[in-house]
């Protein structure tokens, strides 16, 4: 029996995770939302490595790399248009948002139809050509799907993050502002 390739347990780990973050996603693009540090930060730090070892994996294939490029910047553009259709709210206590779900639901079904279509042509349309998990990084046109994907949510993510730091900032000084007790 052969012993699993790197990429191919690079695979196994990322997929499920992708998997799980798409779920997610999916599920919280449809309504209101609680803004919370926590999973603003997760999300901060999620999708930047993702990147960083996408490329790492793309690196020998430049057409791949550049196309990876050039949707993370794409994605970015669609993240600031998706900040200026969400719905931001300040309440006592809790900040919440609500997504605009017709952009993120589009390119999250535009990333899950193009891996659906590599696993299928890697694995069940042409397995007898050998090809192998490392491809997923070699194909320029899955990388152009996921780095919008990521691109749009680092960008969204940032723009969240700023938000929370402006109405922060503004609670602070209206507090500061108020005449306090002896």
């Amino acid at each position: 029996m052969q012993t699993p390739q790197g990429s191919t347990l690079a695979l196994a780990v990322l997929l499920p995770l992708i998997a799980w973050r798409v779920y997610s996603r999916f599920k919280r693009m449809v309504g209101r939302q609680r803004l919370t540090k926590y999973r603003l930060w997760i999300q901060l730090s999620l999708f930047p490595t993702l990147v960083l070892l996408v490329a790492i994996a793309a690196s020998s294939n430049m057409k791949a790399l550049a196309a990876f490029g050039l949707s993370l910047a794409g994605g970015a553009a669609l993240g600031r248009y998706g900040l200026r259709k969400t719905t931001f709210e300040a309440v006592p206590g809790n900040l919440f948002y609500t997504p605009n779900a017709h952009l993120g639901i589009a390119l999250s079904l535009l990333f899950i139809v193009r891996i659906a279509y590599r696993i299928a042509e890697v694995y069940v349309l042409a397995p007898a050509l050998g090809r192998g998990a490392s491809e997923f990084a070699q194909s320029p046109l899955t990388l152009f799907v996921f780095g919008l994907l990521a691109g749009y949510y680092i960008s969204y993510a940032v723009g969240l993050a700023l938000w929370r730091a402006r109405v922060l900032k503004a609670k602070r000084l209206r507090l500061e502002a108020e005449p306090g007790d002896p």
